[in-house]
């Protein structure tokens, strides 16, 4: 299968050419030229299918025409060693789990499929020359994508996040690791740091010397597996008698996530409607209201994965739906919630039924709880473990929260990065400068 940027000006490249370069040439992102719609007997027997099983069905569509079946059923399963469980929190409204996996958060499931991808394409290949993957984060895409390439043969991993904005536990989890891991303290935002990795993947000068890619929700092999646990929930609706008129909540901050969800539905996924929660950077919901895509400086938040100002995949929503906020309205609505709305919403869904949420998953949980209507079944993202925000949701509770044992290892290894500014000049230099 051939994949195309959504720019437009650049020409379609193979799945390898898209792993590996991340960005297209024109500056937009890559989308398979087709989506496959899944046959009728898939979805008739879900139900009885394992997480890998299902998840190996759904990215045989994806990739099953550049990729042998045997290894890309190897590489599924070696990354879903884990399970996404859908726990009821009250009533029709059940919880996603997504922090199963070794990190706790959502971005194990791409993080480790694209390292298992990258490292494929690469022996395959059988290049000496080593891959440098360059990722900036928010909070949990560092601390997946680091764990998910560490000590991998050929991959250099470079962490970018913004100095001050990440809360410890997700700081130690990518800077502790050493390796061939690199995290870089970058005196800015989170935006600022996505503007590094995209500046450089577009500098000639560099990409002449090095071979860079990213592991950023802009690389298809990162997202597109994210549809794995839509497909999952689904599943176990169904084995409940659940699956009808479901509602998907996503806590929203560059949107990679809500967009596989939109993939999994074209694929035939049966989704009624999806609901985008924002925090404070709100530019989606602006969008579904005035039609006008506005982006701005991104405001620091209790949920800061979603500290985001111009989402990155707002550019493969905008793709699948045809530049149309009509059509994409019809899909999506938004919600938007402050820091007092999360603290009210974890206190609250703690008091009524012992649920614990992280600040992320209250914005998704909120998203249902204030627009569900009879007869539909609402499941909302639990992106990561509340624990890896423990003093924000143990300062909502007044109680403390247990931190699981992976946490604690991270938490007593000693934090090693490195301080660059936000100028381009800096990370260029430092680019450059590695041995590599």
């Amino acid at each position: 299968m051939k994949y195309y940027s959504t720019n437009g000006k650049a020409g379609s490249v193979t799945l390898a050419e898209a792993v590996k370069k991340g960005l297209a040439p024109d500056k937009g992102l890559y989308m398979p030229e087709r989506i496959t719609r899944l046959p009728d007997e898939f979805f008739g027997r879900i139900e009885t299918m394992d997480f890998q099983s299902i998840a190996t069905t759904v990215a045989n569509a994806f990739f099953g025409e550049d990729i042998p079946s045997e290894d890309l059923e190897r590489i599924v399963c070696d990354t879903l060693n884990f399970d996404t469980p859908a726990v009821r929190v009250r009533d029709n409204i059940y919880a996603l789990e997504l922090f199963h996996g070794p990190t706790l958060a959502f971005k194990d499931v791409g993080g480790r499929f694209m390292a298992r991808m990258l490292s494929y394409f690469i022996k395959k290949e059988d290049s000496r020359k080593k891959v440098t993957v360059i990722v900036a984060t928010s909070g949990d895409t560092g601390s997946a994508v680091a764990n998910g390439f560490l000590g991998v043969d050929g991959i250099d991993v470079i962490v970018l996040y913004p100095e001050g904005k990440v809360s410890e536990i997700q700081e130690k989890q990518f800077t502790t690791l050493g390796q061939n891991v690199t995290a870089l303290e970058v005196s800015g935002n989170f935006d600022d740091c996505q503007r590094l990795v995209k500046t450089a993947f577009l500098d000639e000068e560099l990409n002449s010397r090095l071979t860079l890619t990213s592991a950023n929700s802009i690389n298809v092999a990162r997202f597109l597996p994210q549809a794995f646990y839509y497909f999952n929930a689904y599943a176990q609706l169904r084995r409940q008698g659940l699956a009808e008129n479901v509602v998907f909540s996503v806590p929203s901050g560059n949107f990679g996530n809500i967009t596989a969800g939109l993939i999994a539905a074209r694929m035939g996924l049966p989704v009624k409607r999806f609901i985008a929660a924002n925090n404070r950077n709100d530019v989606f919901l602006e969008y579904l209201r005035t039609g006008k895509y506005t982006p701005r400086p991104s405001v620091q938040t209790i949920a800061n994965a979603m500290d985001v100002g111009d989402p990155s995949n707002f550019a493969r929503i905008m793709d699948l739906y045809g530049h149309s906020v009509e059509a994409v309205r019809k899909d999506i609505s938004g919600c938007r919630y402050t820091d007092g709305d999360i603290r009210a919403t974890i206190a609250a869904v703690y008091r009524e039924s012992g649920y614990i949420l992280d600040p992320h998953g209250a914005c998704g949980y909120q998203g249902l709880a204030d627009s569900i209507a009879p007869g539909e079944t609402g499941i909302f993202l639990e992106t990561a473990h509340p624990a890896k925000f423990k003093d924000t949701v143990e300062d909502i509770l007044k109680m403390e929260i247990e931190i699981p044992e992976r946490l604690q290892d991270f938490m007593k290894r000693e934090k090693k990065s490195i301080k660059i500014s936000a100028g381009f000049g800096d990370f260029k230099e430092y680019l450059e400068s590695r041995d590599i």
